[in-house]
């Protein structure tokens, strides 16, 4: 049997284009990424084995593939050297550039956290979130209700600059619009990232309040490129194909792509990614049978990335079987039963119970998981009174700190 990464690598040959590429290599300081599209960090979901996955696919295409992205750590945990939050900023031999992203409410403790990733070595490229819309972050003041008082914002990227600059390490700031379409900030927190020597940013073009509802105003990635200028501006949201993304720089002007949900249960969309920006119309299409294969990859790599605990690698698989499954005659029986998986032997098992079907075409397409609807923002009492902090906000935001990684 196959894999779907190694279907992707057998197909492109017989159906390269002589097409021109789509954007140029994606230049992050000092780190050139050839096809310019980044896996965005989520919570639970870009594991090392979950990343390997999609790096396997962009790279079965012949072409150096894109920025693979570690989920989110807090600085907090980071700073206290919690277990946890260093397995996520561990990366693979094969991980080259090695990604992370940083979450964290208080300038010093972001430097800090900053300061071992690049001090240390652990990491060639650091991410900050600004971005994140989950009420335990933004009722914190975090994430995307962050850039709202501007000089904390200008703070935190200021000092993660200053902290990963000694080690060549770049920063880049992922953001969303604003809080709600009355409270708005990407073009100014856009700038200021510029100013304060952001290597680059990304934009997911939702608000908070929009959560993952409704759909992404690409518009506003424009705006966002028209105003930051120096340079590369991503853009993020309904990236749910490569013709989607495709569409979105060229209707942007974006320097690149930032992909999230899009790649849930399907690692392969990064062949598809690498090739479209490379002018190819390989897209693979995979079987049920190539679909278990990678599947299984997926149980093996997680049971290593969790150090051999065939339990935990298996229990933090089960999230992935539906998104995997969209669109494969599978009935309700079989998905509970993989839903429930609990060793590697019972993964085999079901999924070669699954036997094989062709490719369903759009029904394994669009979007995965659930959108939801728009949500009133959890914010700090009187968070949106003044864009300024006074000292005894400053005080709370030090001890708002999370503890928590991973999103």
């Amino acid at each position: 049997m196959t894999t779907t990464t190694e279907t992707a690598s057998a197909r492109t040959p017989e159906h390269r284009s002589s097409g021109e590429r789509v954007l140029p290599p994606l230049q992050i300081g000092p780190i050139t990424v050839d096809t310019p599209v980044v896996l965005a960090p989520m919570a639970g979901v870009t594991n090392r084995a979950f990343r390997t996955l999609c790096r396997e696919a962009g790279a079965s295409t012949g072409h150096d593939p894109g920025l693979y992205v570690a989920e989110m750590v807090t600085s907090r945990a980071l700073v206290e050297r919690n277990v946890e939050a260093l397995r996520i900023v561990t990366f693979g031999p094969e991980e080259t550039p090695r990604s992370a992203q940083v979450y964290g409410v208080d300038p010093a403790t972001v430097g800090a956290a900053v300061r071992i990733i690049a001090g240390e070595g652990r990491a060639d490229h650091v991410d900050l979130n600004f971005g994140c819309p989950v009420p335990k972050v933004t009722r914190k003041g975090g994430g995307g209700a962050l850039p709202w008082k501007r000089q904390l914002f200008t703070d935190i990227v200021r000092e993660a600059v200053r902290a990963a600059a000694p080690h060549g390490v770049p920063v880049t700031v992922k953001m969303r619009k604003g809080i709600d379409e009355e409270h708005l900030t990407y073009l100014e927190a856009g700038q200021i990232a510029e100013r304060e020597g952001a290597a680059a940013v990304a934009l997911h073009a939702r608000t908070v309040a929009q959560h993952y509802s409704g759909e992404a105003e690409w518009e506003s990635i424009a705006r966002l490129k028209e105003a930051v200028t120096t340079i590369p501006v991503l853009g993020n949201g309904d990236i749910w194909s490569a013709d989607d993304a495709v569409r979105m720089v060229r209707e942007t002007g974006a320097d690149g792509v930032v992909v999230g949900r899009g790649c849930q249960g399907r690692p392969w969309l990064f062949a598809d990614l690498a090739a479209a920006f490379h002018g190819e119309t390989v897209r693979v299409q995979p079987t049920l049978r190539e679909v278990a294969e990678t599947i299984y990859r997926h149980g093996e790599l997680m049971i290593d990335y969790f150090d051999g605990d065939e339990g935990k690698g298996m229990r933090d698989l089960r999230k992935h079987m539906a998104w995997y499954l969209k669109g494969y005659a599978v009935g309700g029986e079989a998905r509970h039963a993989l839903a429930m998986v609990s060793t590697r032997a019972e993964l085999r098992e079901r999924l070669d119970a699954l036997g094989d079907a062709p490719y369903p075409g759009e029904a394994a397409e669009g979007q995965r998981g659930r959108a939801g609807s728009p949500k009133t923002p959890h914010l700090p009492y009187g968070w949106l009174d003044s864009r300024e902090l006074d000292a005894e906000w400053e005080a709370r935001l030090r001890e708002a700190e999370l503890s928590v990684s991973g999103g």
